[in-house]
C-alpha cells in the first residue's frame, strides 16, 4: 500500500484539487483507493458527497486517528490513500509526515506560497530521509513564474516534472463531484493529472 500526503503550511494551494484528482487517476488505472480528508474544511469530503459514487473511500478523520485509519485501509487491501492535511502547520503535520510514504508539497509560482513551501520542505527535512517533492500548481499558462520558482524551489527539494495549469476545467469538474478525466479525458487538464499520477505511482 503506498501513502502519499499532501501538505503545506498556506491555503489555498490547491491541496484538495490535487488529491482528489490523483485518486480517481488512481481508480481509473484499477487501483483501491481511500482518501483520508484531514483537513478542518473537509474539502475532499464535500467533493465525494457531489459525487455520490462508492468508487473510492473517502473518510474524515482527525490527525490522531490517522495510524488507525491507514491500518483498516492497508486491511481492506487499498492499493493507495492519498492524505489531504489542513492549510496551516500545526502539531499534527509533522506525525502525518512521518506516517506516509511519499509528501507532495502544492506550490503556487508567487512569492507567498515559496515562502511557505520552503517553510513546510524544512520540517520534511526534519523528519529525516522522507521522500517528498514540490508540486507546482495553478501555473499561468505563459510567462516564465514556473521556471522561476523551479530555480528557487529545486535547491530545496526535488520538483516534479509535471506542472498543473491555472485551467477553469478543475473548478468545472470539482464542482458535480467528477474529475477532470471524467469531464473531458482528452484535456490539457486530464494529461496533466494522468502524467503526473504516473510520476508520483513510479517514485
Amino acid at each position: 500500500m503506498k501513502t502519499v500526503a499532501l501538505v503545506t503550511q498556506k491555503g489555498g494551494t490547491g491541496k484538495s484539487t490535487l488529491v482528489v484528482h490523483l485518486a480517481v487517476a488512481a481508480t481509473r488505472h484499477g487501483l483501491a483507493v481511500a482518501i483520508i480528508d484531514l483537513d478542518p474544511q473537509a474539502s475532499a469530503r464535500l467533493w465525494a458527497e457531489r459525487r455520490n459514487r462508492d468508487d473510492l473511500a473517502v473518510v474524515s478523520a482527525r490527525a490522531a486517528e490517522l495510524p488507525r485509519l491507514l491500518g483498516e485501509a492497508r486491511q481492506q487491501g487499498a492499493d493507495l490513500v492519498v492524505i489531504d492535511t489542513a492549510g496551516h502547520s500545526d502539531v499534527t503535520t509533522g506525525a502525518v509526515i512521518q506516517a506516509v510514504d511519499l509528501v507532495l508539497i502544492p506550490c503556487r509560482p508567487s512569492l507567498y506560497d515559496l515562502h511557505a513551501s520552503a517553510e513546510t520542505a524544512a520540517q520534511v527535512k526534519r523528519a529525516g530521509g522522507k521522500k517528498a517533492a514540490f508540486v507546482l500548481n495553478a501555473v499561468p499558462s505563459r510567462g516564465s513564474r514556473a521556471e522561476e520558482a523551479r530555480e528557487v524551489l529545486r535547491d530545496v527539494l526535488p520538483v516534479a516534472p509535471v506542472e498543473i495549469h491555472n485551467l477553469v476545467a478543475y473548478s468545472d469538474a470539482l464542482n458535480d463531484g467528477r474529475s477532470v478525466e471524467e469531464l473531458d479525458e482528452g484535456s490539457k487538464a486530464a494529461e496533466e493529472i494522468r502524467a503526473l499520477y504516473h510520476w508520483i505511482i513510479g517514485l
